[in-house]
């Protein structure tokens, strides 16, 4: 099972990521937008999706997605449970998030840093 410290690992090289908690609940951000963010019990984490994709999804897997709650589904927001995916797919999960909520380029840039 991965852990909210396998996702502050992750999320350590991310440019203007920072986590907040906020009515004790963890998530990450970048600005004010939130891209990640996990349950009171850290069982569960939200993560920036595209809203036209999320219904595919939960239906490819619906053991480890699932929709967010209704006052979230005008966001572009996904839910996973974290003791049913592996840190791989954790780092795609990750990742695949905060790239929806930077400028393009500061994901490019860091791409290629990562990848020299």
């Amino acid at each position: 099972m991965v852990t909210i410290e396998d996702v502050r690992y992750l999320v350590s090289d991310l440019p203007r990521s920072y986590e907040a908690l906020v009515r004790d609940r963890v998530k990450f951000r970048v600005g004010r937008i939130v891209y990640l963010a996990f349950s009171r019990d850290e069982s569960l984490m939200g993560f920036a999706f595209p809203k036209e994709e999320r219904d595919g999804l939960v239906a490819s897997d619906p053991e480890k997605f699932m929709l967010p709650g209704q006052s979230d589904m005008r966001y572009n927001w996904v839910v996973v449970r974290l003791a049913a995916i592996e840190k791989a797919e954790l780092g795609e999960l990750v990742f695949d998030a905060w790239r929806m909520v930077v400028p393009k380029r500061v994901a490019e840039d860091h791409f290629r840093l990562t990848c020299d």
